[in-house]
């Protein structure tokens, strides 16, 4: 059985997946490293996953499938991983080296030792196209430094700090008894990959090294705002899909419960900024659709979201409120480095 098993989503990603696949190489034999070739059919994905495959036959593993998207490519990699513990690093990302071992030193101690270890969290790196200066996301306010605690000891999430899939390597087998499935032909599933699984995290680990490198600035990236505008229906499709998994408001553990509401918080400020930026009736109106959805649906979570601070920012009135809005969405978006 391996430690770790990472699994790497590709979809006609010959220009960048080499230096992704090189990157978690040094991890030797007790790793294995996925990759998921999702259909390509514009390039050489599919022969340089069988090169690796064949070139270090005890480490890398070649899956090829049909078309299913992002989340799919996900859903293969944990059907076939054998480690005790799962990572998705997509094709365009990469890992550094130093942090590499720190991490899998750490899940060497949780397997040998008496304690389990549900969840380790890590920094990562927003390596931005022409950006000299690399925005760090670490988790130092929230979480305890290298010491295995319960969700009674987390500390202050920040309003931006999210745990997100760059930054969390689950074990296996909690992804695989909660039932985790993504949907297919769907962006932004990596919010779902980090949400569901969450109350069932009874331990967590904060490891603070930079271990992750999320590159951003491809004007096709999912990320790239206008891609996203384009998408919004999967945007608010991944939105309902988290809110329709827990009754957040009943989750016995206060501070998992106030970290919960936080993330689906963001996902509305996202799906709404999104609608609002577009400027079209149609998309204000799906928007509109998608509060009257929570309503309905948990009234007691609407009123929590839509009288916080970011659900009145994105429900103001009119144009001058619209204006609002985006002013604020500039102020996060360069102070979080986002695309």
């Amino acid at each position: 059985m391996k430690l770790l098993s990472v699994a790497i989503p590709c979809y006609n990603s010959e220009n960048y997946m080499r230096h992704c696949i090189e990157s978690l190489l040094p991890g030797g034999d007790e790793v294995e490293i996925l990759i998921v070739d999702d259909g390509s059919a514009k390039d050489r994905t599919g022969e340089i996953a069988d090169e690796y495959a064949k070139k270090y036959p005890s480490i890398c593993k070649a899956i090829h499938q049909e078309n299913g998207g992002h989340g799919e490519a996900v859903n293969t990699g944990l059907r076939n991983a054998t480690g005790i513990y799962f990572k998705v690093v997509d094709s365009d990302d990469w890992v550094n080296e130093d942090a590499y071992r720190e991490i899998l030193a750490t899940l060497r101690r949780f397997v040998y030792g008496q304690e389990t270890l549900d969840m380790l969290v890590s920094n990562f790196v927003y390596e931005k196209e022409g950006m000299k200066r690399k925005k760090v996301m670490n988790y130092r306010t929230a979480l305890p430094k290298e010491e295995l605690i319960t969700w009674d000891q987390v500390k202050i999430f920040m309003t931006g700090q999210y745990i997100l899939m760059h930054s969390v390597i689950y074990r296996t087998e909690l992804l695989q008894e909660c039932g985790l499935e993504l949907p297919k032909h769907t962006f932004y599933v990596d919010n779902i990959f980090v949400y569901q699984p969450l109350p069932h995290v009874k331990t967590l680990y904060y490891l603070d090294v930079n271990f992750y490198r999320y590159f951003i600035g491809r004007e096709d990236q999912s990320v790239n705002e206008q891609v996203m505008i384009g998408r919004i229906d999967q945007q608010i499709r991944v939105t309902k899909l988290m809110l329709g998994y827990y009754d957040v408001m009943k989750i016995p553990c206060r501070k998992l419960r106030s970290y919960m509401i936080k993330y689906l918080e963001i996902m509305m400020t996202v799906s709404s900024i999104l609608a609002i930026k577009s400027g079209t009736e149609e998309n204000l109106e799906k928007k509109k659709e998608l509060w009257q959805y929570l309503k309905q649906m948990n009234i007691a979570l609407y009123l929590r979201l839509r009288w916080g601070f970011l659900g009145q920012g994105m429900n103001l009135p009119g144009k001058g409120g619209r204006k609002v809005s985006i002013a604020g969405y500039k102020i996060t978006q360069r102070f979080f480095g986002f695309n």
